[in-house]
Parts: C-alpha cells; structure tokens; sequence
C-alpha cells in the first residue's frame, strides 16, 4: 500500500471502527480520525480533480487551507459540497463522493483539458469569449455555466435547523494551540470573561501533533490540563468546531459552529450550524501559521503534501503518508517531519534540502541532498518517484510520498479584514499582522515559531489585556520545552528548470508561466494578477498559495515582496453555508410577518390581506355577490367618491423629530422649503439623493416648534430613518436634533369622501369645520371619551379627507367607532387596491414611479424643489444637464382610446405606427388601473417630452402579454383637477 495506518500511535480511538464510504466504496476509520486522514490510511490519495485541467489531486495538508481534497458529504437533501475532508470529522455512516469528474475519478473525460493546456492559459475567458456577440448568450455563457463550480448543491430543502446567537466577552481567544490556551489561562485565572473559539473539533492545536515534550511529558497532556481547567471555569466558554470567520465594526466577530455536522443522526431539536456574532471587548489572535508548499514541476500530484501536514497525520492521526517518504525543504522545519516519521518507522527516502548550509542534522540513517532541488516528479494519479537536481546533475528517487516545507506564512486574516494591509518582515519573509485596534495578534501568528516563544507570548499580550481592562493578572507558570531547532528558513519561491508545470494555486491551476504571462501583458499588479489568472480566488482564497504568488510576482518584478503587497483580505475566512447565514429565517421566517394594528378590525370587516413588503395588508373587502376582486374594488372606489371610506394607513413609516435644530435639519433633508413651515401645520416633502434622484416622499407636519412628525411610504420606512441618521451623524453632525421611530405606537386610518367631515365630527369635540380645521391643518384633537388623538387634513385621494393617528392599542375601538358613525352616511372600508385606483385617478405618485431613475421635474413636481435654499441632499447634481434635458421622460396620464382595452403596467411606449423595438421606445407605464369613475382604463406613464404631447396618440406595447392598446396622452390628474373636493 502507498498510505497506511500505522501500528500505534495518534489520539484516535482504536477500540472502535467507524464505517463510511467514499465515491460508493465502503471503507473505515476510528473515531478522532478526520475524513482525510481515513481516506489516507485506507489507500486512498487521489481524492478529486483540478477546477480547470481535471489533473489528477491529492491531499495537501491537515487543516482548513486545503485546495484539493473538496468533497460531497452527505445525501440527499443534507448534501454539502465542498467540504473539505482535511476538517470534517469523521462519523459512523458518513457518505462522501468526489467532485468536477465524469465519468469517474479515476477516468475523467474532462482530463482532456490537460492536454489542450497551451490553449487555456491565463485571460483565456477574456480573449476567447469576446467573438462573436451573438455567441454569448447562446453558446459561451451556457458552457462556461456548465464547468463552474466544484461540487453540486442539493436542490430540494434543507431538512436542518440552524440558527443564530449572540455572545459578549471580555477576551476573545481566536486558536486554542500553545499561544491560545496560555492566553486563555491567564484572562480566566484574572476574571475575565472569556471565549475560546477554535475551529478543530478537538482543543489543543498544534499541541495535538507536537513531539516536543512540555515539562518532559507529551504536549497532548498539557493542551488537556489546560483545557479541564477552562472547563472549570464560570467566566470561560469554549467553542471548539467553531470557526471565527470575520471581524467587524465595534469588535464583533463572525463565528460559525458544526454542532452536529459531526452525526449522521440529526436531531431536529437542535441546529445544525450556529452562527455567533461575538461581541468582545478585547480579542487575542492566536492562529499560528500555515506552511507554505514548494513550487516545483508536478509539485500537484497526489502524494506530495506539505510536511506539517505529513507530520500530523503520523502523529496524531497514527498514519503514514507511503512507505517510501521523501521530504523537500528549505528550512529546518523539514528535518523535524523527518525525525517524527523515522521515530515512528516510517522510510525515508531522502531529506533534499536546497540550502548549501545549515545547522540541521538528518536523523541517522536517512540521506541528505543539501543545496538540491526537486525539479519534477514522476507518476499518474500518484507520485511514484521524484527528479532531484544538484549543482546540474538530476537524479531519479523512488518515492510514493512527499513532504514539502517551504517556510512559514502567519495566519493573520481576520486582522486585515477592516482596511489594514499585511506588513511586510524581511527577516521572517513574511507578512505579519498591522497594528489594529481592539485586536492583538500573539505566538506563530505574529511570527514566533518556538514551542516556547508561543507561550510565553500567549500569557504576556493576554495579561496586558487584562491590565487594560482594570483586573490584576494571574501568573503563568510556563512549562519547561524540550530542545527547539532554529525555525529560520530560506525563502525559495520557485524551483526553475522544471519541465512540468509548476503550480501556485492548486484548486485554480494557476502556475508559474500564468503569472508570467500576468506580468508580460500588463497585470503584474497584485489585484490584477489575481483576477487575470484567478490566483487566489474560489473557497481557499489563497490561503495555501498567495504568499508565493507574492513571492514569484516579486521576483518577476524585481522589486520586494513588500512592494507587490497582498490582495484584500475579506470575510469569509472559510466558507459557511447558506443555511448558516440564513439561522431561523427561511420558508414563513424568511421574513417577519407585520399586522397593523387595525388587522383585526379588517378581518372582521372581511378583508382580503396581501403580503405588502413586510406588511399583511388589507387589499379589498369582498361583499356578498361580488364574484372577482375588480367588483369589490370598483365598489369601494366609487363608494369613496360619493359617500365615504375608511382605510388602514397605519404601515407608512412614522418618525418623529425633535431638537433647536430640527427645522433647519429637515430643510436640507428635504428638497423644499420646510423652515418656516407653520405650527400645526402639515406640508408634502420630497427628499432626493445625492445624485439628484427622488429618494422618498412623504408629509411633514409641524406639531411644536422644537417637534415634527414625518411620515414615509411603506417600503421606505427603515431605509429613510438609515438615510437620516447618516445626514445627522455623517453629514450636520453639529446640528441639534433627535428622532425615533415611531411607525408601530399609533394606528392610523384614512377618512375620506365627501361625509367625511360629518362622520369623523360625531367623534371628535374640536371643531373640524373648514375654517377652523383647514387643508394641510395638522394637530393634536380629543375623541369623545377623552382620547387625544393627532389629525392630518391630508388627501392622497383627491377627496375631502382625513389621517386620524390614535395609540395603537385604541386603535380597532376608534376605526370601530367610525364605521358605526359613518353607517347612515353609507360608508364603506375600503383596501390597498381601492387606494391605488384612487391615487392613479388623482395623478398622486409613489414608488412605482419614483423607481430610482425619476427627477422632480420628471414626475412633474420640479417646482417644489426650493433652488433659492443655500443647500439641500440632492442641490448639486440635481443641475446636471442629462436631468434637465428636454426630452427626459415625464410623467403623463393615459386613457386607453377603447374604454375596455387594458393597460398594464411595465408596458412600452411607441409612436402610432412605430414598429417595437428598443430605438422606438418612447417610455414605459409605471402604474395602471380600470377607473370605475370614468368608465375605462386609465394609466400613469413616462413619456419623452410627455407634458408636450397631450392629445396625441400613442401605443402601449406589452410584449409579454403580446397585447397593445391605443391610448390618448393627457394630463396625469383624471378626476377634479381643481382640487374642488379636496377643499371642501
């Protein structure tokens, strides 16, 4: 066999055997095994194929930056792909299959690819799909959709449960190896309260494969003192199977958990994934450092690994990486693999190491090959020997494994993910960590790569943190290391000379000649090579292979590694599933259901509800007889026209404002004039962005002279407070003004025909008459019972109407109350349809025309904007010529020349006669109607140049529905556009 389970040895347990199966075969393990390791001791290097050549690929490492060894687990609906066997745990049952090959993995048609290599080189996607057009959609983009990915996702619903959490901290420790658990130590010996993330399913870290003995005994047995004594601990929570996958604003860490990725039998109380946001005040970065693999021709082959990772899976796993193993190195890291596999009986078939001098001695026996190289290897789906060079003379050496070290690169992702850029050590050709705020890296991640350096700098950066925190430190005893080597290496980027190619990147099969091709073609900047060879990218991230991408860009360069920098280190640290990120809001938690305080009054009124953005809306009330929706909404419609109506406007969002301020705030938030808006009075707003767009609209009323009241539409509620915030905080922040929301604490309904007044006045003892309650009045009122009340004289209608806001608990009693009142005078309760056909008849708009792409003066509202105002959201670029010019699409009225042809919104606009097409296209209908008060359909549009072209007619072309109407342009107000009704 090329990989076996050694004899003894490792903290798996082999007193029982865990059954699993990979790409149909069954095979075993022991618990402690991860799927890697089980697969290695049961012969099984070749694990899946490359992302772009289909090459043949092994295991490469033991931990979470493996490329290759990307596998399915699971069936059926709890299929994750893309899981990397180097981390998942191992559990009786589990099913695992291989992925990116067909027919098979050991026969891969895709293969092929290998062969037309020369002609996938890098930009290969850029300069091939570009000719011709017509093909992209019909041709290139298909098949380029067909090769990507890895693995295939399940696509019936996930069966699991997952969910979300929060945790606050004192001390976050991110790593529980020798430098996490002696910070840990200290921080919970001092009283702090503590949590220590590590994503292994065990604790211990590098501790668990270490050799170097602690106080002359096994490391292992210090990692479990250390952790019983956390367990003993009130202030301490460990999470292991948990990894921290970003850092955010105000010290918050994204933090994901396998709680039960680890069983095959689920149980449906409990989730499957958590995902915490931990909230620390302080955080210890103790995630040591990856080992860097060699660049070398067929450095891809199965079989060749790096050697911590060869290291690890003798001594903690109890298995071998072959028989015959030989090491490659440029630093003493090497020699340490070796003595660990010669310690356990494992061969060796020789120790090259490309320094001429160095202070390292072989174990005995084993050959050493100073200042050689490996240049090739040998073999198909496995190594089979390796071609050394030295000093020019090439040897062939048998080999069915090889352990890799090319030096050490500090795992300090997470302290660069808010802006700050990697710095670059000359003297540890490294990047290490920048200087951040409220995080501390500490051990091998801020590289220190003795056993002893580890932990005494664990103990010592956690006791300046509690010293900062205001708590005396406890003492760390540290325990006494064995004899340490030096951990120096010589940084060797690429090994030149090879025939084969030479890889950087494994999942992405990037190699050397690609970044030469990258540099000779002008995108020799990091970020540029990057996306131009795809270095770096997919689930690995380049966590395996950046920093020699670095190296060799550098070199190519002539400049430093510091000069070329790094790429952008951004959240995700690892992946983390859809599900995970989802927790509990999937299926009907998607999203929260929101009922209006007036819900109850509406089903009992026998509403028919809608989901209306977050909201359960009332949308019309059915009587009986009336067989379709359009029978109760012309109803309602006309029953508001000629009696009175009733509506639940309660969802637009409320914000009070209050301070000295608060006029002159609103007075640049909204495009006019605001400032001297009376009190007790009410006045539509209009609020833009920056680039001169309508943002929102909405009233303002003016309840004090330090205290106004706005209201938004539905949909923008929580985006217009965020926008108001930034203005407050960003923008004037030396202005004095407050505001809350307050859309949930009234109900509020609409009063509105021509028995408005009458009805509303049964109810309320101010007087409502014209003259003591005007157009745009706005005030508090007292209802008969003593109840205070605010009232809006406001219409969205177009008829005699009110806006009655009560706290929502009365909220059903008084729209109750109003509907008893209004019975003799025919009232009706009337939903979201009937509101809109009233709007479209009045000519009001929403957001349906205000979609993001619409000026003032497009929705004909341009003399609103107050251009004498020194300044307001919106002024500058409001100006621009491409928002003034004469031909914009404006808003306009449209009735169809046929009464009973339909009009639908989204349609087009062409000229009569015009044949469709994109250069035809005259503008679009933003919202449509049958209008029940003029006896046939009606619509609001956008039309180029429209306030120009009333009378003319045009068409309406709805391709979708393969229908076009004739329709006559007109002013967009149908109904009473002297506004006689609504100040009556």
């Amino acid at each position: 066999m090329t990989a076996y389970r050694l004899a003894s040895g490792g903290l798996i347990d082999r007193s029982h055997t865990l059954g699993f199966s990979f790409d149909g075969a069954s095979l075993s393990g022991h618990p402690g095994d991860t799927l890697a390791s089980a697969l290695l001791a049961s012969d099984r290097l070749l694990v899946g194929r490359s992302f772009k050549y289909h090459r043949p690929r092994g295991i490469v490492t033991a931990g979470p930056s493996e490329p290759n060894a990307l596998v399915t687990v699971g069936t059926g609906a709890r299929r994750d792909p893309n899981t990397r066997a180097t981390v998942a745990e191992l559990y009786d049952g589990l099913a695992a299959v291989s992925q990116n090959r067909w027919p098979s993995l050991a026969f891969d048609l895709g293969a092929v690819n290998d062969r037309l290599a020369r002609f996938l080189s890098a930009g290969f996607y850029y300069k091939t799909f570009m000719w011709p057009s017509a093909f992209w959609e019909k041709v290139y983009e298909p098949l380029i959709r067909r090769a990507a990915g890895l693995g295939r996702t399940a696509l019936s619903p996930d069966p699991d449960a997952y969910e979300k959490s929060w945790a606050h901290c004192d001390l976050l420790v991110v790593g529980s190896g020798p430098t996490g658990l002696a910070a840990a130590l200290v921080a919970a010996r001092s009283g702090l309260r503590v949590i220590l993330a590590e994503q292994d399913f065990l604790l211990g870290g590098a501790l668990l494969s270490e050799t170097m003995r602690l106080d002359g005994e096994a490391p292992v047995v210090f990692a479990r003192r250390a952790v019983e004594e956390l367990h003993g601990h009130p202030n301490v929570t460990l999470l292991p199977r948990t990894t921290v996958f970003g850092w955010y604003d105000d010290n918050i860490f994204g933090a994901v958990e396998r709680v039960q990725k680890h069983s095959a039998a689920v149980d449906p109380a409990r989730p499957v994934e958590r995902v915490w946001r931990i909230a620390a005040k302080r955080a210890i970065l103790a995630t040591g450092a990856e080992e860097r693999p060699l660049v070398f021709g067929g450095n891809d082959r199965p079989g060749v690994m790096t050697a911590d990772a060869v290291a690890t899976y003798a001594n903690r796993y109890g298995v071998a990486a072959g028989k015959s193993v030989a090491i490659f190195t440029n630093g003493s890291s090497g020699y340490r693999t070796a003595r660990d596999l010669a310690a356990q009986g494992v061969g060796i078939a020789a120790l090259i190491d490309s320094r001429r001098e160095a202070a390292d001695a072989a174990p005995e026996g084993v050959r050493l090959i100073r200042g050689g190289s490996v240049v090739d290897t040998k073999g198909r789906q496995r190594i089979r020997a390796l071609v050394a060079d030295r000093g020019g003379f090439e040897e062939l050496i048998a080999c069915d494994a090889l352990a890799m070290s090319g030096g050490w690169s500090p795992v300090i992702h997470l302290a660069c993910q808010r802006g700050g850029r990697p710095v670059w050590s000359e003297a540890l050709q490294a990047f290490l960590a920048p200087d951040v705020s409220g995080l501390v890296t500490a051990g091998a991640a801020a590289g220190l790569y003795r056993l002893a350096e580890c932990l005494e700098d664990g103990a010592r950066k956690a006791a300046a943190v509690v010293e900062a925190l205001g708590r005396t430190a406890a003492g760390f005893e540290r325990p006494v290391v064995g004899e340490e080597t030096d951990p120096s290496f010589t940084a060797l980027w690429h090994v030149p000379g090879a025939k084969s190619k030479a890889f950087v990147d494994f999942q992405n099969d990037v190699h050397t000649r690609d970044l030469g091709l990258a540099v000779r073609e002008g995108f020799g900047h990091v970020e540029h090579a990057k996306r131009y060879t795809t270095s770096g990218m997919a689930t690995d991230q380049g966590k395996l292979g950046n920093i020699n991408a670095v190296g060799i860009l550098a070199a190519m360069r002539g400049v430093s590694p510091a000069e070329v920098g790094t790429t952008t280190f951004r959240p995700f640290y690892t992946p983390v599933s859809f599900g995970a990120l989802a927790g509990t809001s999937v299926g009907e938690h998607a999203m929260p259901v929101r009922r209006s305080p007036l819900h109850g009054w509406a089903a009992r009124n026998g509403a028919a509800f809608i989901d209306a953005g977050l909201w359960y809306r009332s949308a019309w009330f059915p009587k009986a007889g009336e067989k379709t929706w359009r029978e109760s909404v012309d109803r309602e419609v006309r029953t508001v026209r000629e009696h009175a109506g009733l509506c639940d406007v309660s969802t637009l969002g409320k914000i009070e404002v209050f301070g000295p301020d608060a006029a002159e705030f609103l007075n640049r938030l909204y495009c006019n004039p605001l400032l001297k808006l009376p009190v007790g009075k009410a006045r539509y707003g209009l609020m833009l962005r920056e680039d001169g767009m309508v943002y929102d609209d909405g009233t303002v009323s003016r309840l004090g002279e330090e205290h106004f009241l706005l209201t938004t539409t539905t949909g923008m509620a929580a985006g217009t407070l965020a926008h108001m915030e930034f203005a407050a905080q960003v923008l004037w922040p030396e202005l004095g003004v407050r505001f809350l929301s307050v859309s949930d604490q009234w109900a509020q309904m609409s009063l509105a025909g021509p028995k408005a007044r009458a009805i509303l006045q049964a109810l309320v003892e101010d007087d409502l008459s014209d003259a003591a309650f005007p157009f745009l009045a706005a005030r508090e009122v007292r209802l008969k019972g003593n109840l205070k009340a605010r009232l809006f004289r406001i219409s969205f209608s177009g008829e005699l109407a009110y806006e009655l806001a009560v706290p929502a608990g009365f909220g059903e009693a008084v729209a109750d109350a109003i509907m008893r009142a209004g019975a003799p005078h025919g009232i009706c309760a009337y939903g979201l349809e009937a509101l809109n056909v009233l709007r479209i008849e009045k000519g009001h708009v929403t957001h349906a025309e205000f979609d993001g792409r619409v000026t003032p003066d497009d929705a004909g509202l341009g003399r609103m904007m107050a251009t004498g105002k020194p300044d307001f959201i919106g002024k500058r670029l409001s100006t621009r010529f491409g928002l003034t010019a004469a031909d914009r699409a404006q808003l306009v009225g449209l009735k169809a020349v046929e009464a009973d042809k339909d009009m639908r919104a989204g349609a087009h606009l062409l000229k009569d006669g015009a044949k469709p097409s994109t250069l035809n296209d005259q503008g679009w209908v933003s919202s449509a109607c049958f209008s029940p008060t003029l006896g046939g359909h009606i619509a609001l549009a956008f039309l180029k140049s429209g306030r120009e072209r009333y009378g003319e007619k045009i068409v309406v072309w709805d391709k979708l529905r393969g229908v076009e109407t004739a329709a006559e342009v007109c002013d967009p107000v149908f109904v009473d556009p002297e506004n006689r009704k609504l100040m009556a």
